[in-house]
């Protein structure tokens, strides 16, 4: 058995007992988690990735607030509405694990209100946060950051458990697919489950870049404002394929070679 197999936590396969849609949705998003881990950006058992269930507005799915990313399944993850109401779940055993409440509160908010996104997903990363504590913000200082010249911000209020935060979150982020919550973490969303996979890939890596970069003692290049403003603009949906398109079949790829059981 590969070592990143799920064993303790196996539970029942759910693909008889969903729509194939959904079951595909639930393929991707246990993917996710495992990308999320395989690329260094996990938290314990900390932090979500949700995706919206097709067909079903008000229901996303979300992880089970114990397991490890390397442990998600397809099967293993919770059904949950608006208001946080489990409407599926696998049987768990002894263990129980239900949905955290954090996650839950900041997931929906975004699903709430913005129906156009389809998957949310936030880390806690060192690159991330190290940034989110930084005045100056990301700096568009290189060609991949200045993908996310406009990112959004959002100034930390304490932990996300209270549903009277839902709404500045959502103005936070505007009409950005990323933001960055100053002294927390960041965030990217999309349309597919690929496009925000992409998005904090790449947000991850302008965290590193800049912390590298300035970890060096030495004055750093400034790009002139209409060049960061053309670039930024060459990385907007209306100018190119979307995001993950080609990514995510090569992605998957990986992770059948490394491990297949996030399929089950």
């Amino acid at each position: 058995m590969p070592v990143h197999a799920l064993k303790t936590s196996k539970v029942a396969d759910l693909r008889t007992n969903v729509s194939p849609e959904e079951w595909q949705a639930r393929v991707d998003l246990a993917a996710a988690y495992r990308l999320i881990d395989l690329y260094g950006m996990s938290d314990l058992i900390a932090n979500h990735i949700s995706v919206r269930v097709p067909g079903e507005p008000d229901a996303f799915l979300i992880n089970a607030y114990g397991l490890l990313y390397e442990e998600i399944t397809a099967s293993s993850l919770l059904k949950i509405d608006h208001e946080g109401n489990i409407l599926a779940k696998p049987d768990f055993g002894t263990l129980d694990y239900g949905v955290n409440r954090a996650g839950f509160v900041i997931h929906s908010a975004i699903h709430m209100a913005k129906p156009e996104i389809a998957c949310v997903m936030h880390t806690h990363t060192w690159a991330g946060m190290a940034v989110s504590t930084m005045k100056c913000g990301l700096l568009p200082n290189t060609q991949t950051s200045m993908r996310f010249a406009k990112i959004s911000y959002h100034d930390y209020d304490g932990v996300v458990i209270n549903t009277e935060s839902r709404q500045a979150l959502v103005d936070s982020l505007g009409d950005n697919n990323a933001l960055i919550l100053r002294n927390h973490g960041l965030l990217t969303t999309g349309a597919t489950i690929p496009e925000a996979f992409n998005a904090m890939h790449r947000l991850e890596l302008s965290c590193k870049t800049q912390i590298a970069a300035m970890s060096c003692n030495t004055k750093l290049i400034e790009v002139p404002a209409d060049v960061v403003d053309a670039t930024y603009m060459n990385y907007q949906p209306h100018v190119r394929r979307p995001f993950g398109l080609l990514d995510w079949p090569a992605l998957l790829r990986k992770l059948d070679r490394i491990d297949p059981s996030f399929r089950d």
